[in-house]
């Protein structure tokens, strides 16, 4: 059973910056995608980017573009999230997810237990 566990997560100042971090127990180059999600209070989770374990490939929600980046240390079975000028509407709780791919939260099976990203003067 493949488990991930998020951390990194806090609160910040509008601006500022967090690096979120998912390491998996298992081997996940099997999978298409690793990717980040986040369900603020009241409403739906949705895909913020993924990536191939494989080729490195990634997606972004838009937006996050320019804001965000995502990388993965295939070494450390670890993906992480780089989140740059961060607004109030970032907060949310932040979910890692492993599965097909594409941004679509109800396409993917394993989670992590999340990680709260507060953005607030």
């Amino acid at each position: 059973q493949l488990q991930l566990a998020e951390s990194g997560g806090g609160l910040v100042q509008p601006g500022g910056s967090l690096r979120l971090s998912c390491t998996t127990s298992g081997y996940t180059l099997d999978y298409p995608a690793i990717g980040w999600f986040r369900q603020a209070p009241g409403e739906l989770r949705e895909g913020v980017s993924i990536i191939s374990p494989r080729d490195g490939s990634t997606e972004y929600e838009d937006s996050v573009k320019g804001r965000f980046t995502i990388s993965r240390d295939n070494a450390k079975n670890t993906v992480y999230l780089q989140m740059n000028s961060l607004q109030p509407e970032d907060t949310a709780v932040y979910y890692c997810g492993v599965g097909p791919g594409g941004l679509s939260p109800s396409e993917y099976g394993y989670w992590g237990q999340g990680t709260q990203v507060t953005v607030s003067s």
